[in-house]
């Protein structure tokens, strides 16, 4: 069996959906599970959740984007994750990334840089999408697939006036259903050694 990890940070609920779609996502892979960690229940590595981490194949990272970068919580947990740093706990296990905001850039993309440089460190192995954007052209539509375009990681957009049950849109969730499969595909490969 596989194992990947979703640990995430959810402010409004909003990026809390894209978690659980990614979930499912993964979850529609023959033999791959998801669990899904709340960054904030993850204050210090001393705790049960963390020897999860260490066992999982793949970790997958996501926050809201506030202020240009990863939500404190999140980063409180990337700054608590400095023991597996020091014994490189994670090394060459697969990375990946997500964020949600309320505008279409939000400045999206530093917050998935930061995931990748902070997956570097640890010596994990970062995925993207691999996905073509979706709504870049005159025929293009916002219930495209990947319809901010995003490669390095997963990006989502939620109107800030709107309840998780209505944001992000059904595209975004379909995408981050495409996006967990990808991962899974991608960790059962690296896994494998193909």
């Amino acid at each position: 069996m596989t194992a990947i990890a979703i640990v995430y940070h959810s402010g409004y609920g909003h990026t809390a959906v894209v978690a659980e779609h990614i979930a499912k996502g993964i979850a529609a892979t023959p033999g791959v599970t998801a669990k899904l960690y709340k960054a904030d229940e993850l204050s210090t590595p001393d705790n049960g959740p963390w020897a999860e981490l260490t066992a999982a194949d793949a970790i997958i990272f996501g926050a809201p984007t506030y202020m240009g970068s990863a939500s404190a919580p999140m980063k409180a947990f990337m700054d608590a994750s400095s023991k597996m740093w020091f014994t490189q706990t994670w090394k060459d296990k697969l990375a990946a990334g997500f964020t949600n905001s309320a505008s279409w850039s939000g400045d999206k993309l530093s917050t998935l840089t930061q995931f990748a440089v902070f997956a570097a460190q640890h010596g994990m192995i970062w995925a993207g999408t691999g996905m073509m954007p979706g709504n870049n052209n005159s025929k293009g539509s916002t219930e495209d697939i990947n319809r901010v375009g995003s490669f390095l990681g997963l990006m989502t957009q939620a109107n800030a006036d709107q309840p998780p049950e209505l944001a992000p849109p059904e595209s975004d969730r379909k995408t981050a259903e495409l996006f967990g499969k990808r991962i899974a595909e991608a960790t059962v490969r690296w896994k494998r050694g193909a």
